[in-house]
């Protein structure tokens, strides 16, 4: 990164929803909450999968991942944010605001494809059940988590690094709930086409592709769900797969409406919510909507339960 001394601004204005001062403490109350949950749903799916070495598959060994980047990504965002909204006006620095951006851009990176590979984990368990073992065997899962990992590493130093290169000389408020990088991107003072260019293929290859190589494989789960003779075992793929396609498409439908967008398709507050489904509201409804519905992840949380209590009652 370029030293502070080339910008004029040394520091930046997070705005929030600062356009709604009368519902700042409402607003602050709520995140809070969303806060809240999300730690503690994706706490408790950490938890559940490090403890009961029967969920030490690659299918729940990719949801305890998820879960982290989940925790991750809402420890960057919303304790900011609720700063905002116990003050008028918050600032951050310069430093900071590019911290939480790469931060915002390596977790959300590493959350497309660990995506991408859990709806390949479920393509070789339904299409391939025989061979399973052998597609996802313990070196293809680690190569997937390292991956995706990797590539959301490469992805926050990389962006991180050319947008902080850009000179910022006024304003310096942020119209939204974080710094994110097209929020940050019009504030500066030069010329950005080239990095619109590249970030407008970037996001192509980092989201829409997985986006559409998931989509790919679900079709062809669709076509092995109905090809199956046990209406049991239909029913069972089908709420599997239910769960992760209903996460995928909240993550990437708003992630796309943010990054594939041009500036100025949407209102400063129409962006800030599209904001908020994938950076928030997706983190704290995974374990709802993916993990607490499946009946192994129940009988695991069922059994420490009952062996927590048994402690208590001896």
């Amino acid at each position: 990164m370029k030293r502070q001394n080339q910008s004029s601004v040394i520091e930046f204005i997070l705005l929030g929803f600062s356009n709604f001062p009368e519902l700042q403490q409402q607003l602050f109350v709520v995140f809070l909450i969303i806060y809240l949950v999300t730690l503690i749903g994706n706490a408790i799916i950490i938890a559940i999968i490090s403890l009961d070495q029967r969920l030490h598959v690659p299918m729940y060994l990719f949801l305890q991942n998820l879960s982290v980047v989940d925790m991750s990504i809402s420890a960057v965002i919303i304790p900011e944010m609720l700063v905002v909204f116990s003050t008028e006006k918050t600032p951050i620095s310069f430093m900071s605001c590019f911290a939480q951006m790469y931060f915002i851009l390596f977790f959300g990176g590493t959350e497309c494809f660990l995506l991408g590979a859990m709806a390949y984990d479920r393509y070789a368990a339904i299409c391939h059940p025989l061979s399973y073992p052998v597609i996802m065997n313990k070196s293809t899962f680690m190569k997937f988590v390292l991956f995706s990992w990797g590539l959301g590493f490469m992805l926050g130093t990389v962006q991180t690094s050319w947008v902080s290169s850009f000179p910022f000389c006024g304003p310096n408020e942020i119209n939204h709930i974080s710094c994110e990088t097209p929020a940050v991107l019009e504030l500066a003072c030069s010329d950005t086409f080239l990095f619109e260019i590249y970030a407008f293929t970037g996001t192509v290859l980092i989201i829409l592709v997985p986006f559409l190589l998931i989509l790919l494989s679900y079709v062809r789960i669709l076509f092995a769900i109905l090809k199956m003779p046990s209406n049991t075992g239909r029913q069972k793929a089908f709420s599997t797969c239910a769960s992760h396609l209903t996460s995928v498409t909240l993550f990437y439908g708003t992630a796309n409406m943010t990054y594939l967008q041009p500036k100025n398709s949407y209102s400063p507050d129409t962006k800030k919510l599209i904001s908020l489904s994938y950076s928030l509201l997706t983190p704290m409804l995974n374990p709802l909507i993916y993990s607490f519905r499946n009946s192994e992840m129940k009988r695991a949380l069922m059994k420490l339960w009952r062996r927590k209590v048994d402690l208590h009652t001896f």
